[in-house]
């Protein structure tokens, strides 16, 4: 019986390391244990757990956008809030779009913010934070003992998201409109739940950056920037 324990859990390591790779997370089991799962540390499920938490963030802030610029939705060529939604997480892109040309990550964020960029802006911005996040989960969506999260990776895609939202909430095309409507923080009803979601991301990201860093005892380099004048921070 100890022969066979010991040859299950090599075996469910090397199915794991092939399965872990996606686009958006998994959702969690709720089924009996399999071999696979035996192969998790419990940091492994905080990880987990984080990175959906994260995407549901991501997702709602998606339906949000499209509802608050439904001229973005009309350049998707999508009919509905939710088939924009569905185009990026329940699609198989890997966080590539056609429509972006390739673009992944910041180099797509930096799209919705150009004037000369005439395609859908909500697909550009939230399809570039959610390549960036990915990348920093190093392009997985589970993990096991084997895994190891960068601490450092984890620490700048949380920097990069603050980045984005100073630029979602402050950038403006050439006739002092903004590219993308957000917040509302003028009128008798004042909205800041993008800025609550965003939040929540930061949060998650912060909280796996530190925890990455003990359990590899690394030092997290810190970068101190002024929004406005900030440039993305590399995601290795």
């Amino acid at each position: 019986m100890v022969g066979r324990q010991l040859i299950v859990l090599p075996c469910a390591l090397v199915v794991a390391a092939c399965a872990s790779h996606g686009t958006t997370p998994l959702p969690p089991s709720s089924g009996p244990v399999t071999a696979a799962q035996l192969a998790k540390t419990d940091i492994d499920r905080v990880a987990e757990a984080h990175h959906r938490e994260i995407f549901h963030n991501l997702k709602i802030l998606t339906e949000k956008l499209y509802r608050r610029n439904p001229r973005e939705l009309r350049k998707s060529g999508r009919p509905t809030v939710d088939a924009g939604v569905a185009r990026l997480f329940h699609t198989p892109h890997r966080w590539r779009f056609v429509e972006l040309k390739g673009a992944r990550g910041t180099d797509a964020i930096h799209l919705a913010f150009r004037e000369d960029y005439h395609g859908d802006r909500v697909l550009a911005f939230m399809g570039g934070l959610g390549g960036m996040i990915q990348r920093a989960f190093n392009d997985k969506v589970e993990f096991f003992v084997l895994d190891d999260l960068d601490p450092q990776r984890l620490y700048n895609a949380a920097r990069n998201v603050e980045i984005a939202v100073w630029k979602l909430s402050n950038a403006q095309n050439s006739a002092g409109q903004p590219y993308l409507l957000s917040n509302e923080t003028s009128g008798p009803v004042i909205n800041l739940s993008f800025e609550r979601e965003f939040g929540k991301i930061i949060a998650s990201l912060d909280v796996l950056s530190k925890i990455a860093a003990e359990k590899e005892n690394r030092t997290v380099v810190k970068a101190i920037q002024s929004l406005a004048t900030a440039v993305f921070l590399p995601i290795k």
